[in-house]
């Protein structure tokens, strides 16, 4: 009997989401889930490689991003959006804080188990991410970081740190669509007012639920569409519905 080894199929496009629990969490409870609800199936693939306690330092360090990059082709896009975990402390457990700011500087330190790690800065490792993609024929978009259940009177937090700050100027540098995930969800959240939001947080004032992660891609699809992404020309009747999110300030 005649075997036949046939080679993997290769989908076509595939749009690639990294970053923290806030894209992907326990039961699709992170945003990067239910974004390939949004997208048509026969025209690309959503995989969602993200990972819950992950910075963009120990997304690098840990080998996660590495098994993206392996994975492009040409045509491929990838949404990038850090900062919840890039704001601890660097050189204390859970060892995940990247340096502030957007510099070449490093600090180099040694763990309990006598390795040394050398740490860069946030703009470095997204960075990184950006060139790596790029060289693989990969379309890199920044976003900024999801927002947290945290409100003083009417209004919800929307700086959490400088990161949406420095995302806005990686972009900028790197010549690359930057979507304002951070404002697009504060903007909603301050039309729903907290009472409406609470129930999105079940856990805590960072994790949503099913419904709050489907909200949230929901906005970073009204986002796409607000700077004419390529992206929106692979939407499904879902996404198609979704208005375009215009920056309004």
């Amino acid at each position: 009997m005649l075997t036949l080894l046939l080679a993997p199929l290769t989908f076509g496009q595939t749009l690639w989401v990294i970053g923290d629990s806030t894209a992907n969490n326990t039961n699709h409870q992170g945003w990067g889930d239910p974004l390939a609800d949004y997208f048509d199936a026969a025209k690309i693939n959503v995989v969602n490689r993200a990972r819950a306690g992950r910075s963009s330092r120990t997304f690098y360090t840990e080998g996660l991003w590495d098994n993206v990059r392996e994975q492009f082709k040409p045509g491929d896009y990838v949404l990038i959006e850090f900062g919840h975990n890039d704001g601890a402390t660097f050189d204390r457990p859970p060892y995940r804080g990247s340096l502030p700011g957007l510099g070449e500087e490093t600090q180099e330190f040694t763990k309990p188990d006598g390795s040394k790690e050398t740490v860069h800065t946030f703009g470095w490792y997204n960075r990184k991410f950006i060139d790596d993609a790029k060289a693989a024929g990969a379309h890199p978009i920044l976003l900024s970081p999801t927002v947290r259940n945290i409100w003083t009177g009417d209004k919800v937090e929307r700086a959490m740190g400088r990161f949406a700050e420095w995302d806005v100027e990686i972009a900028r540098a790197e010549d690359i669509s930057f979507v304002d995930h951070t404002n697009a969800i504060a903007d909603e959240y301050e039309r729903m007012g907290p009472e409406k939001v609470k129930p999105l947080f079940p856990v805590d004032h960072t994790h949503t639920s099913q419904e709050g992660a489907d909200l949230n891609a929901r906005l970073v699809v009204a986002g796409l569409k607000g700077i004419r992404s390529p992206l929106v020309s692979f939407l499904s009747p879902k996404g198609q519905a979704v208005p375009p999110y215009l920056l309004a300030r």
